[in-house]
């Protein structure tokens, strides 16, 4: 089957992040990941409660069913507000995930056929798992299961590619990078570790699919003498890690020195600007979302995700969640549902590109901020002090009062709302 790569470049958008807890203040862990998408999508902020279901129930997709489970654990997401699926969010058992696109040897155009996105099976594997490690189980399970594809955009539906994952909980991380139906994955038990657009794993494999080594040979990929590189062997020529990565790198590497990597910390990688991890609406694929968590290793402090919802995270406020049994999510960084099902000649086409899916949080946080200037300053020390609180009530946090957080989410989306009036 003839390659995309001669027509569409592969795509150089995406970072995640994550410090384990030999690296940061506190022990915990601090994950973190921009999602840079195309300039005319918009990202939402979702909660979803944890629900059961009835055996043999399916469930649908962006674009495909697939069976149900019996139970989906609670989830925050930041997402496409057009698709299922999300790029990044965490779930009830402080499970984060977030996902890049990558572009491998097995690229051909049965990428186009509709099947699971990437950003399903991030929001999957959050629904599903209890643990990082069980996490890579059900996305790969799924993966082989399904297979992967679709268009990735619903402004630009030529956007096709693989997957990989950053895949985080209370003690480590694992990273699961896919080609076709095909993957491998690397647990990652101290330090840090940040991916991009490009495979990165090499010879420490700890998990593969079945078949993956002989499959290279097959093709040519490699000899079958010396040790098994996954990257060498089905990463592309384009897709080569370097920019963004190394900058990330060395960003994580010279803040984590000494052990006490925080929160804010993660914030200011996130806002890089000149290794372009940051990236402003005037480029083609801006930053969409940005999310931090801070994955607590127990003691009955809860883990905080900080999620902005708006593009390009110098101009944008990360406002904090926590799971509690009634958590409230504001409508005002949701988007506007779109197609009304009970009305079929009303469902408006999946690729409509005129189709305004804005929520009043975007709307207000873009007409504010467009200039930048004291708007901007002010909104970076309102986040400062709400750090400062949030802290402080967790540092020394009682159980017994955790539904005093049901509405914190929601509050920081109307504080920050008043600013922009």
């Amino acid at each position: 089957m003839a390659s995309h790569m001669s027509t569409f470049p592969p795509p150089k958008s995406c970072d995640t992040f994550v410090v384990l807890p030999d690296s940061t203040k506190g022990g915990h862990v601090v994950f973190g990941k921009n999602s840079d998408r195309p300039r005319e999508e918009v990202q939402e902020v979702i909660y979803q409660a944890p629900l059961e279901h009835e055996e043999g129930s399916k469930l649908q997709c962006t674009y495909i069913e697939i069976d149900q489970v019996g139970h989906t654990h609670a989830v925050i997401l930041s997402k496409p507000s057009w698709m299922w699926g999300a790029e990044m969010g965490a779930n009830e058992h402080g499970i984060c995930i977030g996902n890049e696109a990558v572009w491998t040897k097995l690229q051909s155009d049965q990428d186009n056929v509709e099947r699971l996105l990437g950003m399903d099976l991030v929001r999957l594997g959050l629904e599903r798992s209890n643990s990082a490690e069980m996490a890579v189980g059900v996305i790969t399970s799924l993966l082989e299961k399904y297979g992967q594809g679709g268009p990735c955009s619903d402004v630009e539906p030529q956007l096709v590619y693989h997957n990989s994952f950053l895949i985080a909980d209370h003690q480590e991380a694992w990273i699961l990078e896919t080609a076709g139906n095909h993957w491998a994955a690397e647990q990652i038990k101290s330090g840090y570790r940040n991916i991009s657009n490009a495979l990165s794993i090499g010879t420490k494999i700890d998990k593969m699919s079945e078949g993956l080594k002989e499959l290279a040979q097959e093709k040519g990929w490699w000899s079958g003498n010396g040790e098994f590189n996954f990257s060498e062997a089905f990463g592309t020529d384009e897709d080569v890690p370097g920019g963004r990565k190394e900058c990330g790198e060395k960003l994580l590497a010279k803040l984590s020195e000494g052990g006490d990597f925080t929160l804010i910390q993660m914030f200011e990688v996130l806002r890089d600007r000149e290794s372009g991890i940051c990236r402003g609406t005037d480029h083609d694929h801006p930053t969409a979302g940005s999310m931090v968590s801070v994955i607590s290793h127990g003691s009955g402090r809860p883990s905080c995700h900080w999620f902005t919802g708006t593009p390009d995270p110098q101009r944008s406020v990360f406002k904090p969640f926590i799971f509690t049994n009634n958590v409230k999510i504001s409508p005002h960084i949701q988007s506007p549902k779109i197609a009304v099902e009970e009305d079929p000649a009303k469902v408006i086409p999946r690729f409509a590109k005129k189709v305004n899916r804005t929520h009043l949080l975007y709307r207000r946080q873009q007409a504010a901020t467009e200039n930048g200037g004291s708007i901007v300053d002010t909104l970076r020390t309102l986040e400062r002090k709400c750090v400062q609180e949030t802290e402080a009530c967790l540092q020394n946090f009682d159980p017994e009062r955790l539904s005093e957080m049901d509405d914190l989410f929601k509050d920081c989306v109307d504080s920050e709302l008043k600013f922009y009036k």
